[in-house]
């Protein structure tokens, strides 16, 4: 997952007592002019390669998979943070700049006055550091609320799995991936999403359950969920909707079907399959649907994940054989 492995941003505090303390001690192993000379350079590098390294790590938010960006301003509102760090670096580069004009002081004077340079120029990275303050706790809190994000592949084929709370879904992931799943939270709901994984002809599918934002209508969801709910249409190859007939689940299956009915609207502009499986059809079967089965007593299963497969029609691209 492309935000699993970003590095923690420093504060500013620890930042500049991380450059000064190491710059104090690269100090007292010389003296005289090269003492100051050693001090900025080790401060002026601590700095500016630390604040660099903030923000290379981060992917290019105009590369990244549709699904990620919107998942991510879901979450963290990605133009602020793209702000934030472009202001890290440009204290980086100031740094820099400071660096090369302190230096170019400090040859031409004596280790008094150097050392008054010196000491200038350490005022100047602290007023730097400090401009950005905000900013390096902001790129921190968006790593920390994105980094636990649930290993989902945009590049693997998914099936969605939809409907109300109770109708089967995530006992149907937990059947037909064999407990393979993980279960991770996401930061902008109490409900984990379960992710699930089978391998069908050498070809992995993902299942993914996603409470919270599909199993509920969209004017009851905040607007934080309709954006991760958003991000689900740049990632599913299919919908399954599950329905309960009898209406066990809590549900009357009118209201079931309306939220059915809203998430084909959702999902009609990208031309996403989206199938009505009742499940506990053991206990009925009054509905129409494209698939009908019951987990409980193990009947249709593999036709509805069949029919799932089908209905995505992955193709693995192939090498090419150009001569």
């Amino acid at each position: 997952m492309i935000f699993e492995n970003l590095p923690t941003a420093p504060r500013s505090e620890e930042l500049l007592d991380k450059a000064f303390s190491r710059a104090a001690r690269a100090g007292n192993a010389k003296g005289g002019l090269e003492a100051q000379q050693s001090m900025l350079t080790v401060a002026v590098n601590i700095t500016s390669d630390n604040l660099e390294n903030v923000v290379t790590a981060w992917p290019d938010f105009d590369y990244i998979d549709p699904f990620y960006y919107d998942l991510a301003d879901a979450i963290v509102d990605v133009d602020e943070l793209r702000q934030s760090l472009s202001e890290v670096t440009w204290a980086s580069r100031q740094i820099e700049e400071l660096g090369r004009e302190y230096q170019s002081k400090l040859r031409k004077t004596d280790p008094e006055t150097a050392r008054k340079h010196r000491k200038q120029a350490f005022a100047r990275i602290a007023d730097i550091i400090d401009e950005i303050k905000a900013d390096l706790r902001a790129v921190g809190d968006a790593r920390d609320q994105l980094k636990d994000l649930p290993d989902i592949r945009p590049d693997e084929p998914a099936i969605v799995i939809a409907g109300y709370p109770n109708v089967g879904k995530s006992s149907f992931v937990n059947h037909v991936t064999r407990a393979s799943n993980e279960i991770a939270e996401y930061p902008f709901t109490t409900r984990g999403v379960q992710v699930g994984h089978l391998e069908r002809d050498h070809i992995r599918y993902q299942l993914i359950d996603t409470p919270g934002l599909l199993d509920r209508p969209e004017d009851e969801r905040n607007d934080i969920e309709r954006q991760a709910a958003g991000a689900l249409e740049h990632l599913a190859d299919t919908v399954l909707f599950f329905v309960d007939a009898a209406g066990d689940c809590g549900y009357p299956l009118d209201v079931q079907l309306e939220l059915r009915d809203a998430v084909l609207d959702r999902f009609a502009d990208r031309d996403i399959p989206v199938l009505t499986i009742c499940n506990k059809s053991d206990r009925s079967t009054d509905v129409e649907a494209d698939a009908y089965m019951s987990l409980t007593e193990e009947e249709g299963v593999d036709d509805v994940l069949d029919l799932a497969i089908e209905a995505v029609g992955y193709e693995p691209e192939l090498p090419s054989r150009d001569a």
